[in-house]
Protein backbone atom coordinates (compact mmCIF):
# COMPACT_ATOMS: atom_id res chain seq x y z
CA UNK A 1 0.00 0.00 0.00
CA UNK A 2 2.80 2.39 0.92
CA UNK A 3 4.46 1.70 -2.42
CA UNK A 4 1.19 2.44 -4.24
CA UNK A 5 0.71 5.68 -2.32
CA UNK A 6 4.27 6.64 -3.19
CA UNK A 7 3.62 6.03 -6.85
CA UNK A 8 0.43 8.08 -6.68
CA UNK A 9 2.33 10.95 -5.06
CA UNK A 10 5.02 10.83 -7.73
CA UNK A 11 2.37 10.80 -10.43
CA UNK A 12 0.63 13.79 -8.87
CA UNK A 13 3.87 15.75 -8.70
CA UNK A 14 4.71 14.82 -12.29
CA UNK A 15 1.27 15.95 -13.41
CA UNK A 16 1.71 19.25 -11.60
CA UNK A 17 5.04 19.87 -13.33
CA UNK A 18 3.57 18.86 -16.67
CA UNK A 19 0.68 21.26 -16.20
CA UNK A 20 3.08 24.03 -15.26
CA UNK A 21 5.23 23.26 -18.28
CA UNK A 22 2.41 23.72 -20.78
CA UNK A 23 1.02 26.87 -19.15
CA UNK A 24 1.94 29.98 -21.11
CA UNK A 25 1.61 33.62 -20.13
CA UNK A 26 2.18 36.49 -22.53
CA UNK A 27 2.49 40.11 -21.50
CA UNK A 28 0.65 42.54 -23.77
CA UNK A 29 1.54 46.24 -23.93
CA UNK A 30 -1.29 48.70 -24.65
CA UNK A 31 -1.79 52.29 -23.48
CA UNK A 32 -4.45 54.62 -22.17
CA UNK A 33 -7.39 52.64 -20.84
CA UNK A 34 -9.71 49.95 -22.12
CA UNK A 35 -11.77 51.42 -24.96
CA UNK A 36 -13.20 50.51 -28.37
CA UNK A 37 -9.70 50.67 -29.85
CA UNK A 38 -8.49 47.85 -27.61
CA UNK A 39 -11.50 45.56 -27.80
CA UNK A 40 -9.84 43.39 -30.46
CA UNK A 41 -7.01 42.56 -28.06
CA UNK A 42 -9.33 42.14 -25.08
CA UNK A 43 -11.49 39.73 -27.06
CA UNK A 44 -8.44 37.87 -28.33
CA UNK A 45 -7.30 37.32 -24.74
CA UNK A 46 -10.74 36.04 -23.77
CA UNK A 47 -10.91 33.60 -26.69
CA UNK A 48 -7.40 32.25 -26.20
CA UNK A 49 -8.04 31.57 -22.51
CA UNK A 50 -11.31 29.81 -23.34
CA UNK A 51 -9.82 27.63 -26.06
CA UNK A 52 -6.90 26.52 -23.89
CA UNK A 53 -8.83 26.13 -20.64
CA UNK A 54 -6.73 28.89 -19.12
CA UNK A 55 -3.38 27.32 -20.06
CA UNK A 56 -2.52 30.24 -22.38
CA UNK A 57 -3.22 33.71 -21.02
CA UNK A 58 -2.63 37.20 -22.37
CA UNK A 59 -1.90 39.61 -19.52
CA UNK A 60 -2.92 43.02 -20.82
CA UNK A 61 -1.24 46.11 -19.39
CA UNK A 62 -2.34 49.67 -20.09
CA UNK A 63 0.86 51.65 -19.94
CA UNK A 64 2.59 49.50 -17.35
CA UNK A 65 5.06 47.87 -19.72
CA UNK A 66 6.09 50.57 -22.18
CA UNK A 67 5.47 54.00 -23.60
CA UNK A 68 3.12 53.76 -26.59
CA UNK A 69 5.80 55.09 -28.94
CA UNK A 70 8.19 52.39 -27.76
CA UNK A 71 6.00 49.31 -28.02
CA UNK A 72 7.68 48.19 -31.23
CA UNK A 73 11.08 48.56 -29.57
CA UNK A 74 9.87 46.45 -26.65
CA UNK A 75 8.68 43.75 -29.02
CA UNK A 76 12.05 43.73 -30.78
CA UNK A 77 13.95 42.87 -27.60
CA UNK A 78 11.34 40.53 -26.18
CA UNK A 79 10.43 42.80 -23.27
CA UNK A 80 6.86 41.59 -23.82
CA UNK A 81 5.25 39.19 -26.27
CA UNK A 82 2.46 41.26 -27.81
CA UNK A 83 1.74 44.95 -28.34
CA UNK A 84 -0.37 47.45 -30.19
CA UNK A 85 1.12 50.50 -31.90
CA UNK A 86 0.21 53.10 -34.49
CA UNK A 87 2.27 53.42 -37.65
CA UNK A 88 2.08 57.21 -37.61
CA UNK A 89 3.81 57.36 -34.23
CA UNK A 90 7.07 56.28 -35.82
CA UNK A 91 6.95 56.22 -39.63
CA UNK A 92 10.65 55.40 -39.93
CA UNK A 93 10.27 52.19 -37.93
CA UNK A 94 7.46 50.75 -40.03
CA UNK A 95 7.45 52.58 -43.37
CA UNK A 96 5.72 49.85 -45.37
CA UNK A 97 2.38 50.04 -43.56
CA UNK A 98 2.23 53.84 -43.67
CA UNK A 99 0.78 53.43 -47.16
CA UNK A 100 -2.52 52.82 -45.35
CA UNK A 101 -2.23 56.23 -43.68
CA UNK A 102 -2.11 58.19 -46.92
CA UNK A 103 -4.72 60.96 -46.95
CA UNK A 104 -7.90 60.36 -48.93
CA UNK A 105 -7.02 56.76 -49.68
CA UNK A 106 -10.73 56.13 -50.00
CA UNK A 107 -11.53 53.62 -47.27
CA UNK A 108 -15.20 53.98 -46.40
CA UNK A 109 -16.00 51.34 -43.78
CA UNK A 110 -14.41 49.49 -40.89
CA UNK A 111 -14.85 46.25 -42.84
CA UNK A 112 -12.86 47.66 -45.76
CA UNK A 113 -10.15 48.90 -43.41
CA UNK A 114 -9.96 45.47 -41.81
CA UNK A 115 -9.72 43.51 -45.05
CA UNK A 116 -7.30 45.94 -46.66
CA UNK A 117 -4.98 45.86 -43.65
CA UNK A 118 -5.00 42.09 -43.34
CA UNK A 119 -4.20 41.74 -47.05
CA UNK A 120 -1.34 44.26 -46.89
CA UNK A 121 0.12 42.56 -43.80
CA UNK A 122 0.63 39.43 -45.90
CA UNK A 123 2.78 41.17 -48.49
CA UNK A 124 6.42 39.97 -48.44
CA UNK A 125 7.86 43.50 -48.25
CA UNK A 126 5.66 44.29 -45.26
CA UNK A 127 6.61 41.10 -43.45
CA UNK A 128 10.28 41.82 -44.12
CA UNK A 129 9.88 45.39 -42.86
CA UNK A 130 8.40 44.28 -39.52
CA UNK A 131 10.82 41.37 -39.24
CA UNK A 132 13.52 43.96 -38.56
CA UNK A 133 11.80 44.37 -35.20
CA UNK A 134 11.29 40.65 -34.66
CA UNK A 135 7.58 41.39 -35.06
CA UNK A 136 4.78 39.44 -36.71
CA UNK A 137 1.65 41.39 -37.65
CA UNK A 138 -1.46 39.72 -36.22
CA UNK A 139 -4.36 42.07 -36.86
CA UNK A 140 -5.31 45.72 -37.35
CA UNK A 141 -7.40 47.95 -35.11
CA UNK A 142 -9.75 49.37 -37.78
CA UNK A 143 -10.87 52.94 -37.25
CA UNK A 144 -13.22 55.24 -39.14
CA UNK A 145 -12.12 58.42 -40.83
CA UNK A 146 -10.60 60.96 -38.47
CA UNK A 147 -12.20 64.34 -37.84
CA UNK A 148 -11.31 67.28 -35.66
CA UNK A 149 -12.58 68.73 -32.41
CA UNK A 150 -11.33 72.11 -31.37
CA UNK A 151 -11.48 75.20 -29.22
CA UNK A 152 -11.98 78.80 -30.22
CA UNK A 153 -13.43 79.93 -33.52
CA UNK A 154 -14.60 77.08 -35.70
CA UNK A 155 -13.04 76.72 -39.17
CA UNK A 156 -16.23 77.17 -41.21
CA UNK A 157 -14.37 77.07 -44.51
CA UNK A 158 -11.16 75.31 -45.47
CA UNK A 159 -9.46 78.72 -45.65
CA UNK A 160 -10.13 79.10 -41.92
CA UNK A 161 -7.67 76.28 -41.17
CA UNK A 162 -4.73 78.55 -41.99
CA UNK A 163 -2.50 78.82 -38.92
CA UNK A 164 -4.59 76.42 -36.81
CA UNK A 165 -2.39 74.22 -34.60
CA UNK A 166 -3.68 70.65 -34.93
CA UNK A 167 -2.64 67.33 -33.44
CA UNK A 168 -2.44 65.21 -36.57
CA UNK A 169 -0.16 62.28 -37.38
CA UNK A 170 0.89 60.58 -40.61
CA UNK A 171 -1.04 61.38 -43.75
CA UNK A 172 -3.61 63.39 -41.82
CA UNK A 173 -0.81 65.76 -40.91
CA UNK A 174 0.03 66.12 -44.60
CA UNK A 175 -3.60 66.91 -45.32
CA UNK A 176 -3.61 69.61 -42.65
CA UNK A 177 -0.49 71.17 -44.12
CA UNK A 178 -2.28 71.42 -47.47
CA UNK A 179 -4.83 73.78 -45.95
CA UNK A 180 -2.06 75.73 -44.17
CA UNK A 181 -2.81 74.35 -40.71
CA UNK A 182 0.13 73.57 -38.42
CA UNK A 183 0.16 69.82 -37.64
CA UNK A 184 1.85 68.50 -34.53
CA UNK A 185 2.53 64.82 -33.88
CA UNK A 186 1.99 63.63 -30.33
CA UNK A 187 0.76 60.44 -28.75
CA UNK A 188 -2.88 60.10 -27.79
CA UNK A 189 -2.21 60.32 -24.07
CA UNK A 190 -0.63 63.77 -24.46
CA UNK A 191 -3.43 65.39 -26.45
CA UNK A 192 -5.92 66.43 -23.77
CA UNK A 193 -3.32 68.38 -21.80
CA UNK A 194 -1.97 70.01 -24.96
CA UNK A 195 -5.48 71.05 -25.95
CA UNK A 196 -6.45 72.37 -22.54
CA UNK A 197 -3.19 74.30 -22.15
CA UNK A 198 -3.43 75.93 -25.58
CA UNK A 199 -0.42 74.17 -27.10
CA UNK A 200 -2.82 73.03 -29.84
CA UNK A 201 -6.24 74.33 -30.82
CA UNK A 202 -7.64 71.18 -32.38
CA UNK A 203 -7.08 67.44 -32.45
CA UNK A 204 -7.69 64.80 -35.11
CA UNK A 205 -8.97 61.49 -33.76
CA UNK A 206 -11.53 58.83 -34.48
CA UNK A 207 -14.68 59.19 -32.33
CA UNK A 208 -13.69 56.57 -29.74
CA UNK A 209 -10.45 58.40 -28.96
CA UNK A 210 -12.12 61.80 -28.64
CA UNK A 211 -14.31 60.23 -25.96
CA UNK A 212 -11.66 58.07 -24.31
CA UNK A 213 -9.01 60.80 -24.06
CA UNK A 214 -11.41 63.58 -23.10
CA UNK A 215 -10.82 65.96 -26.00
CA UNK A 216 -14.56 66.66 -26.22
CA UNK A 217 -14.87 67.77 -22.60
CA UNK A 218 -14.03 71.40 -23.36
CA UNK A 219 -14.39 71.34 -27.15
CA UNK A 220 -16.57 73.83 -28.99
CA UNK A 221 -16.79 72.31 -32.46
CA UNK A 222 -16.48 69.07 -34.46
CA UNK A 223 -15.89 68.61 -38.18
CA UNK A 224 -18.42 66.06 -39.37
CA UNK A 225 -17.14 65.30 -42.86
CA UNK A 226 -13.57 66.49 -43.35
CA UNK A 227 -12.53 62.80 -43.49
CA UNK A 228 -8.85 63.25 -44.42
CA UNK A 229 -7.87 59.68 -43.59
CA UNK A 230 -7.21 57.37 -40.70
CA UNK A 231 -4.32 55.77 -38.82
CA UNK A 232 -3.19 52.17 -39.07
CA UNK A 233 -2.63 50.59 -35.67
CA UNK A 234 -1.72 46.90 -35.74
CA UNK A 235 -1.36 44.34 -32.99
CA UNK A 236 1.92 42.43 -33.28
CA UNK A 237 3.60 39.50 -31.60
CA UNK A 238 7.25 38.92 -30.89
CA UNK A 239 8.16 36.43 -33.62
CA UNK A 240 10.37 34.26 -31.41
CA UNK A 241 7.63 34.00 -28.78
CA UNK A 242 5.10 33.13 -31.47
CA UNK A 243 7.35 30.40 -32.87
CA UNK A 244 7.99 29.02 -29.39
CA UNK A 245 4.31 28.40 -28.72
CA UNK A 246 3.08 24.84 -28.76
CA UNK A 247 1.04 23.93 -31.83
CA UNK A 248 -2.14 23.92 -29.75
CA UNK A 249 -1.49 27.37 -28.25
CA UNK A 250 -0.44 28.87 -31.57
CA UNK A 251 -3.58 27.51 -33.19
CA UNK A 252 -5.71 28.91 -30.35
CA UNK A 253 -4.16 32.34 -30.92
CA UNK A 254 -4.25 32.48 -34.69
CA UNK A 255 -7.69 30.91 -35.03
CA UNK A 256 -9.14 33.58 -32.72
CA UNK A 257 -8.08 36.60 -34.77
CA UNK A 258 -11.06 36.69 -37.13
CA UNK A 259 -13.53 36.31 -34.28
CA UNK A 260 -11.78 39.03 -32.30
CA UNK A 261 -12.02 41.37 -35.29
CA UNK A 262 -15.69 40.50 -35.84
CA UNK A 263 -16.37 41.45 -32.24
CA UNK A 264 -14.33 44.64 -32.55
CA UNK A 265 -16.15 45.89 -35.66
CA UNK A 266 -19.54 45.11 -34.13
CA UNK A 267 -18.61 46.85 -30.87
CA UNK A 268 -17.31 49.96 -32.61
CA UNK A 269 -20.33 50.20 -34.87
CA UNK A 270 -23.08 49.45 -32.38
CA UNK A 271 -21.62 50.85 -29.17
CA UNK A 272 -19.09 53.57 -29.90
CA UNK A 273 -20.79 55.21 -32.87
CA UNK A 274 -24.18 55.03 -31.20
CA UNK A 275 -22.75 56.95 -28.24
CA UNK A 276 -20.95 59.57 -30.33
CA UNK A 277 -23.86 61.78 -31.35
CA UNK A 278 -25.34 61.99 -27.84
CA UNK A 279 -21.88 62.76 -26.43
CA UNK A 280 -21.63 65.78 -28.73
CA UNK A 281 -25.16 66.90 -27.94
CA UNK A 282 -24.69 66.65 -24.18
CA UNK A 283 -21.73 69.03 -24.37
CA UNK A 284 -23.27 71.45 -26.84
CA UNK A 285 -20.54 70.87 -29.41
CA UNK A 286 -21.29 72.49 -32.75
CA UNK A 287 -21.12 70.30 -35.85
CA UNK A 288 -19.24 71.87 -38.76
CA UNK A 289 -19.86 70.43 -42.24
CA UNK A 290 -18.21 71.38 -45.52
CA UNK A 291 -19.81 71.51 -48.95
CA UNK A 292 -19.00 68.90 -51.57
CA UNK A 293 -17.13 71.36 -53.80
CA UNK A 294 -14.74 72.37 -51.02
CA UNK A 295 -14.10 68.75 -50.03
CA UNK A 296 -13.41 67.76 -53.63
CA UNK A 297 -10.91 70.59 -53.99
CA UNK A 298 -9.29 69.57 -50.68
CA UNK A 299 -8.91 65.96 -51.83
CA UNK A 300 -7.56 66.97 -55.22
CA UNK A 301 -4.95 69.22 -53.63
CA UNK A 302 -3.81 66.57 -51.16
CA UNK A 303 -4.28 63.00 -52.37
CA UNK A 304 -2.16 62.88 -55.52
CA UNK A 305 0.83 64.88 -54.23
CA UNK A 306 0.87 62.93 -50.95
CA UNK A 307 0.89 59.59 -52.76
CA UNK A 308 3.63 60.72 -55.12
CA UNK A 309 5.76 61.99 -52.25
CA UNK A 310 5.26 58.74 -50.32
CA UNK A 311 6.26 56.61 -53.30
CA UNK A 312 9.38 58.71 -53.94
CA UNK A 313 10.41 58.71 -50.29
CA UNK A 314 9.83 55.01 -49.69
CA UNK A 315 11.48 53.99 -52.95
CA UNK A 316 14.58 55.88 -51.86
CA UNK A 317 14.57 53.73 -48.71
CA UNK A 318 14.62 50.57 -50.78
CA UNK A 319 10.96 49.63 -50.41
CA UNK A 320 8.91 48.50 -53.43
CA UNK A 321 6.75 51.57 -52.82
CA UNK A 322 4.93 51.71 -56.14
CA UNK A 323 4.09 48.02 -55.79
CA UNK A 324 2.74 48.50 -52.27
CA UNK A 325 0.70 51.53 -53.29
CA UNK A 326 -0.72 49.76 -56.33
CA UNK A 327 -1.57 46.74 -54.19
CA UNK A 328 -3.36 48.86 -51.57
CA UNK A 329 -5.36 50.90 -54.06
CA UNK A 330 -6.14 47.85 -56.19
CA UNK A 331 -7.27 45.81 -53.21
CA UNK A 332 -9.46 48.65 -51.99
CA UNK A 333 -11.08 48.95 -55.40
CA UNK A 334 -11.74 45.22 -55.31
CA UNK A 335 -13.31 45.47 -51.85
CA UNK A 336 -15.55 48.33 -52.93
CA UNK A 337 -16.65 46.31 -55.92
CA UNK A 338 -17.82 43.40 -53.75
Amino acid sequence: MQKILGLVAVAAISLAFATEAVATEWNVSLWGKRRAFTENTEKLAELVAEKTNGEFTLNISYGGLSNNRENLDGISIGAFEMAQFCAGYHRDKNPSITVLELPFLGVETLEQERELSMALYEQPAVKEDLARWNATLLMPSPMPQYNLVGLGDAPRTLDDFAGLSVRATGGIGAAMEAVDAVPTSMSATEVRQALDSGVISAAAFAPHAHMAFGTIENAKWWTTNLNPGTVNCPVVANTDALNDLSDAHRDALMSSIDEALDYYVDFYTNNTMEAWGPALDERGIERISYDAESLAAFEEAVAGPAAEAWIEDMSARGLPAQELYDFATGKLAELKGN
